[in-house]
C-alpha cells in the first residue's frame, strides 16, 4: 500500500449543495477557482500566515491527516504551533505538529531521505534547517513527517510546491482537520468545523472560502 487515499470523495455538485444546506453564502465569501488559481490564492494565504482547511479528494484511511482532510500552517512562523493550539486545537503544549514535505526535498532538509508518507516515522531535522521550519520542530529537533508524492497525491503537492515558490520551504505544516473530535469527512463537517473555529481560510474542492467579517476588517 502507497497511499491512504481510500476513504470517499464528495463531488462539486456535493460540495456545493453542503455550502447551500449549511446557509453559508451570507457569512462567507466565496469564489469558485480553476485548480491552479486555488492552489496559488491557498499557498499565498499560508504565506501570509493565514490558518487553512485543506478537503479535498479522498479521505485518508486511518488515524492521520495526509493532506485531504488537513489544517495547513506556515512552518516557518514559530508562533503557529500556539496559534493553533489557542484557536482551534487545544493541545497539550508539548506535543508536537508535523511537518509535510515533498518527497524529492527529503534529504534537504531531514537526516534521513527514506519516504515516509504515512506519518508514522520521525527523523532529526537537519541542525542548519531548524530555524527554517521552526513551527513543526520538536524540542530535541526531529520531526514526525510526511513526505508527499505526485504520484499519490498531487493536489497537495501542488500546493507545497506553490508554497515553496513563494518562500523557497518545500514544507507545510499539517494537523488533522478537527477540534476535539473525529477528522471531518463530508462538506458539512468541514464547514462546520471551518464556522466556528477561528480558522482563517478554507479550501474545499475547488471553492475558496473566508468569513466575510475577515475580510471586511482586512479591506
Amino acid at each position: 500500500m502507497n497511499h491512504a487515499y481510500w476513504g470517499p470523495q464528495f463531488s462539486p455538485g456535493a460540495i456545493r449543495l453542503a455550502l447551500e444546506s449549511c446557509g453559508a453564502k451570507g457569512s462567507l465569501s466565496i469564489q469558485n477557482l480553476s485548480d491552479e488559481e486555488l492552489v496559488r490564492q491557498t499557498a499565498g494565504q499560508i504565506a501570509q500566515g493565514k490558518v487553512v482547511g485543506w478537503f479535498q479528494g479522498r479521505a485518508e484511511w486511518g488515524p492521520r491527516a495526509l493532506g485531504n482532510r488537513s489544517i495547513v500552517v506556515d512552518p516557518r512562523r514559530a508562533e503557529m504551533k500556539d496559534v493553533l493550539n489557542r484557536r482551534i486545537k487545544h493541545r497539550e503544549p508539548f506535543r508536537p505538529f508535523a511537518p509535510s514535505i515533498l518527497e524529492e526535498s527529503t534529504a534537504e532538509y531531514f537526516e534521513h531521505s527514506h519516504p515516509s508518507p504515512f506519518m508514522n516515522l520521525a527523523y532529526s531535522v537537519r541542525p542548519e534547517k531548524r530555524a527554517a521550519i521552526p513551527a513543526p520542530t520538536h524540542v530535541d529537533g526531529s520531526g514526525r513527517l510526511q513526505t508527499v508524492s505526485r504520484r499519490t497525491n498531487p493536489g497537495y503537492w501542488s500546493l507545497i510546491k506553490e508554497f515553496e515558490k513563494l518562500t523557497g520551504v518545500p514544507v507545510l505544516l499539517n494537523t488533522s482537520f478537527n477540534e476535539n473530535e473525529p477528522i471531518v469527512l463530508k462538506p458539512e463537517e468541514a464547514i462546520d468545523c471551518f464556522g466556528r473555529t477561528k480558522m482563517d481560510v478554507l479550501a474545499i474542492g475547488n471553492y475558496l472560502i473566508e468569513k466575510r467579517e475577515r475580510c471586511e476588517s482586512s479591506s
